[in-house]
């Protein structure tokens, strides 16, 4: 089992797309890349916290790749907004892949490479090592599944039917 964190906007939607995914063993919602330990949502949301959004995906790489974790990724958000995702603004926002595994970085960073090509440079998505996941209050976890008509930015439909659980 391997795991990820990635920020893409609102933790909400991106948890709900990951956890319907073959291969997706489980997923939290979190804050990463702070200036402190352990935030809570309102020090998030009030900028006293500077930490992203974030999910953790933890994945069985024998039935879902890393390269198909970031390809699911990069359906779901909009790579190229600085600290803005849907109708969600602001500096928690911001994407980024956290990779836990320092290989993983040069698998990340190759396909960022194919993926984008040309357009590389204008990609917002932030690849940093993820040293500082806390996770986020009980209530956020599994958020719409425990609130169907809940916001969601994300489009839980890009997932195609052979994907899905």
């Amino acid at each position: 089992m391997k795991s990820i964190v990635l920020a893409g906007g609102c933790f909400w939607g991106v948890e709900a797309y990951f956890s319907q995914l073959k291969g997706v063993i489980d997923t939290s919602v979190g804050y990463v890349e702070g200036n402190m330990r352990k935030p809570t949502y309102e020090q998030v949301c009030n900028g006293e916290a500077r930490h992203a959004e974030a999910c953790r995906v933890f994945y069985d790489e024998s039935v879902i790749t890393l390269d198909n974790v970031l390809d699911h990724f990069f359906r779901i958000i909009n790579p190229f907004t600085l600290n803005k995702q849907g109708h969600d603004v602001g500096f928690q926002y911001r994407s980024g892949i956290y990779f836990d595994d320092d290989e993983d970085e040069i698998v990340i960073r190759n396909f960022m490479e194919k993926y984008f090509k040309d357009d590389l440079n204008k990609v917002a998505t932030k690849v940093k090592k993820n040293l500082d996941y806390d996770l986020a209050e009980l209530y956020h976890q599994n958020y719409l599944d425990k609130n169907p008509g809940g916001y969601c930015h994300v489009n839980l439909g890009l997932a195609k039917k052979e994907e899905v659980k």
